[in-house]
């Protein structure tokens, strides 16, 4: 399976190589394994960057920071993407504010110095472009019904305000079907009234034609000097409107002018007002969810994770009853989950979590319900530790032991090990009882956890010796009874288990069949302890010299080390001897 590092090097591969959309997909695959990284983002950043989506570019390096405000880059990443929008203000911003923690770091000073430049220079000369793509372009995109869908999307809104800034960009747009329809839009505006200037041969022919189009109302001139994002909405015809109707639609009108006062409220940190017009809002809309979701988000910023899950829950109410989009529902219930986790009830957080997924998936949520997953799991696994509980299993396990109940045994020594995880005898009893169910891998597994716990176990160093018998390692058994008695040089079991196994190797070949001397050489050629013995250049020269020059062997032999090495061949069946 490939590891999130391994991704990220394939993005940056692929990012030197100009394979951006290649390099962005590597990318997210990284953070999909590990959302935790922040340099995963910094690069998808600077990848999205340079392929032009500096929306896109200013989220992941905002993710950066958040993840680690400490990493230099990503105030650089931040800083250019705003630079690419033309938030000069707000770039310069960003830059200054890395400076004041990385005051020596040179990205951020360049930074800083080309987006000064770039503020302060004199406007760029008109394009022949320019003309199509006018400051009143987003008011003729709301205006034309196979249009005004499209600014709901950020990225096309940002890919319009980027063509009005710079028409050359439209070459590369073309793929987008989108961009087309307003291409073709301008392109038939003359017949619709939204054509730019003509000549005066054009306008002649076109009175001719028509009568002269009605003069343009005192707005159209303020929409020249007004922000793209700023779109006059059409006037609408409410002759057939009953005064109810009317009272309604003007009420929705004033919940999103509120609404909008909270948000910005909000970002002053005046929760209060906030709360105050989100109510205002509610009062006159209570049809929309997003009110109740983004006054949840004000009490999840106080800390008021009561008050928080309350607008929550109500929000996914409002929102089932008025059939708002899965998404928003989705959002609210992931506030929800984070409140409740907040709070200390991770157990609510998970189900509240796995109800958003159900509503919409998300990749970020899924995280953090597998984080919380974690988590508890961790946090059950320490409540439910016990010493005297585990001692209490341990008998019962002994009594199954004795009564040779070997199944019931195991799971009683399993729940005692739960109970109390460092006790290294539990798992010596636990690997005696794996052994009578014939389940030698786990066995050595539960005792070598043992001797990890209490390397001078001596009895654990037995039991390992006994298992690596039952499993033909007989170099490794003679190894552990060695490190057994090493411990305790008198201990018997350690001391009848190395003269077993030093018997089995001096004349356990001489009683085998060439076809079980050929499987035991194969099963020890298996081990890697024993293929790196015998990819050693001096052990292969001395077993030559066995056959050429055996006076020279045997006078290596006298090195400890390599004697113990030609042992272990011996004792594994890979080198016979006469």
């Amino acid at each position: 399976m490939t590891t999130a590092e391994e991704f990220k090097a394939k993005g940056n591969a692929a990012l030197q190589a100009n394979k951006l959309s290649e390099a962005i997909e590597h990318y997210t695959s990284a953070i999909n394994l590990d959302g935790s990284n922040h340099v995963y983002y910094s690069n998808r950043s600077a990848a999205y960057l340079k392929k032009g989506e500096a929306n896109n570019a200013m989220k992941d390096a905002e993710s950066c920071i958040g993840l680690n405000p400490g990493f230099a880059k990503g105030y650089s990443r931040k800083g250019a993407a705003l630079h690419a929008l033309k938030r000069y203000n707000d770039s310069i911003a960003v830059y200054e504010e890395g400076l004041k923690a990385f005051p020596e770091d040179k990205g951020l000073k360049s930074g800083l110095a080309e987006v000064k430049r770039d503020r302060d220079a004199p406007p760029p000369r008109a394009n022949p472009m320019g003309s199509l793509f006018g400051p009143d372009l987003m008011a003729k995109i709301a205006m034309d019904p196979k249009t005004r869908g499209h600014l709901k999307d950020e990225d096309f809104v940002s890919k319009i305000q980027l063509l009005q800034r710079d028409p050359n960009q439209l070459q590369n747009m073309m793929g987008d079907p989108r961009i087309m329809d307003v291409f073709q839009m301008i392109l038939g505006g003359a017949g619709m009234g939204f054509g730019g200037d003509q000549d005066e041969e054009e306008k002649s022919n076109t009175s001719a034609a028509a009568p002269p189009a009605p003069p343009a109302p005192p707005a159209a001139a303020k929409t020249e000097q007004a922000s793209p994002m700023e779109v006059e909405e059409p006037e609408e015809d409410v002759s057939d409107m009953t005064p109810e109707e009317i009272k309604i639609q003007d009420d929705k009108k004033a919940s999103v002018v509120a609404k909008t006062r909270g948000n910005e409220l909000y970002k002053k940190k005046d929760f209060e007002g906030a709360i105050a017009a989100y109510d205002e809002a509610i009062a006159l809309d209570g049809t929309n969810m997003t009110f109740l979701s983004n006054k949840a988000a004000v009490y999840f910023t106080q800390k008021m994770y009561d008050e928080c899950i309350e607008a929550c829950n109500a929000a996914v109410e409002v929102g089932k009853e008025n059939y708002a989009p899965f998404e928003d529902r989705a959002k609210a219930l992931t506030r929800c989950g984070k409140a409740y986790h907040k709070k200390g009830d991770t157990a609510q957080a998970i189900a509240t979590l796995k109800s958003a997924q159900l509503e919409h998936f998300d990749k970020a949520t899924q995280r953090l319900l597998k984080n919380m997953e974690l988590e508890k799991k961790k946090a059950d696994a320490i409540a439910y530790q016990s010493d005297e509980l585990a001692e209490e299993a341990k008998q019962r396990g002994n009594d199954h032991f004795r009564n040779k109940k070997w199944g019931d045994a195991v799971l009683e020594y399993e729940d005692a090990v739960k109970r109390a995880p460092k006790n290294a005898a539990i798992r010596n009893n636990l690997s005696a009882a794996l052994c009578k169910v014939m389940d030698f891998n786990g066995a050595k597994r539960a005792i070598e956890v043992a001797l990890d716990l209490d390397p001078k176990y001596t009895k654990a160093w037995a039991r390992k010796g006994d298992i690596e018998v039952l499993m033909k390692e007989n170099h490794k058994a003679m190894d552990s009874y060695k490190k057994g008695l090493a411990i305790d040089p008198n201990n018997a079991a350690c001391k009848e288990g190395l003269r077993k196994v030093a018997n089995m190797v001096n004349m356990g070949s001489a009683n085998m069949t060439e076809e079980e001397r050929k499987e035991r050489a194969e099963h020890g050629m298996a081990d890697p302890e024993i293929q790196g013995i015998l990819s050693d250049p001096v052990i292969r020269q001395i077993l030559q010299d066995f056959n050429d020059n055996p006076d020279s062997a045997q006078a290596a032999m006298r090195n400890p080390t390599v004697r113990a090495k030609i042992e272990k061949l011996i004792a594994a069946g890979v080198l016979q001897t006469a």
